[in-house]
């Protein structure tokens, strides 16, 4: 007999394995539920004396298919459900039960189904609770991640535009001189050549009255870029105000300056403008002022300026060096 019972929950698991495609059948997701309760029942037979021990066992599985054992409402019911129904009939086959204890057997395994399927349906509505606030959480945790970006992006526009001039794209002014300070701070503490060149377009209001404001735009991004393109990558260029720029040299000495503003006059003269601007002869005058005493960027802004004028009235188009 007991041959026969092994055998025969050995058959039922391998006919549900080969049966079964876990995946798409849910019933048979927690086949070891089933063998389970198959090896219970099969008890019965084997020892029908020790019946109240083994009901005892019936309703402990009850409870830990529904709760300790992990698997979905639907296929806890229908494993426990198999269980104590397979166990009464097996009861009254095996070890003649009464018809009374039957009865009795019956509600026990009923009341046992009704504690386990409510507890872990609670368990179910409050994990689904749980995964909705999760889903919320995550979506809110985005929200707020792109909320972030969005700052973040709207703060580097700001920034630019408050470092960068748009029509040049040079520093603005305001960045010019944080960044040219902290060069000047360095050459004062290292000792080393500092200088400033003070840059003006050449009737420049002329351009402007004759062409217009736009084609005096074109002007200054040309100059613009040909001054980026003049000089070396270590130096700071920025546009002043209006058709004036500003540079900041270091470790430049008045011999590598002077040369590198006629360079630099020399590469305007031969800007090529856009129709019609194409006969408009562009040219700049450049003021330089050294590093000297000064701990004061101001000043050497002023000296450098006072250079600029004293070309620009000395004729234009040339460089002028403080001495």
């Amino acid at each position: 007999m007991r041959v026969i019972v092994v055998s025969t929950c050995v058959i039922f698991a391998l006919i549900i394995g080969r049966v079964g495609s876990f995946s798409r059948k849910p019933l048979l997701h927690a086949l070891p539920l089933w063998v389970l309760a198959a090896g219970i029942i099969s008890i019965v037979p084997l020892r029908p004396e020790s019946l109240y021990t083994q009901i005892t066992a019936v309703v402990v599985a009850i409870m830990a298919f529904y709760l300790l054992i992990p698997s979905l409402l639907t296929i806890a019911s229908w494993a426990s459900g198999f269980l104590s129904i397979g166990f009464i009939v097996a009861s009254v086959a095996y070890a003649d039960v009464s018809a009374p204890t039957a009865t009795r057997l019956v509600l026990l395994f009923i009341m046992a189904n009704i504690v386990g399927y409510c507890a872990l349906l609670r368990l179910e509505i409050l994990q689904r609770k749980q995964f909705s606030l999760l889903n919320e959480e995550r979506e809110q945790n985005l929200a707020l991640q792109q909320e972030v970006e969005h700052r973040k992006s709207l703060e580097a526009q700001l920034r630019r535009l408050a470092e960068r001039d748009t029509l040049t794209e040079l520093d603005t002014r305001s960045h010019f001189i944080k960044r040219a300070e902290a060069l000047l701070e360095r050459a004062l503490r290292e000792n080393s050549a500092f200088c400033l060149l003070m840059i003006d377009v050449d009737h420049f209001k002329q351009i402007n009255d004759t062409w217009g404001h736009t084609r005096g735009d074109e002007v200054l991004k040309q100059v613009a870029k040909t001054i980026r393109q003049s000089l070396r990558r270590v130096d700071v260029v920025g546009r002043f105000g209006g058709e004036e720029f500003i540079v900041a040299m270091p470790n430049t000495h008045h011999k590598e300056a002077v040369t590198l503003a006629q360079r630099l006059t020399a590469n305007v003269n031969t800007i090529e403008l856009p129709s019609p601007l194409n006969q408009v002869s562009v040219s700049i005058t450049v003021g330089i002022a050294l590093k000297s005493n000064e701990r004061s960027l101001d000043l050497l802004i002023q000296r450098a300026d006072e250079m600029l004028y004293k070309g620009k009235r000395n004729g234009r188009n040339r460089v002028e060096l403080a001495r």
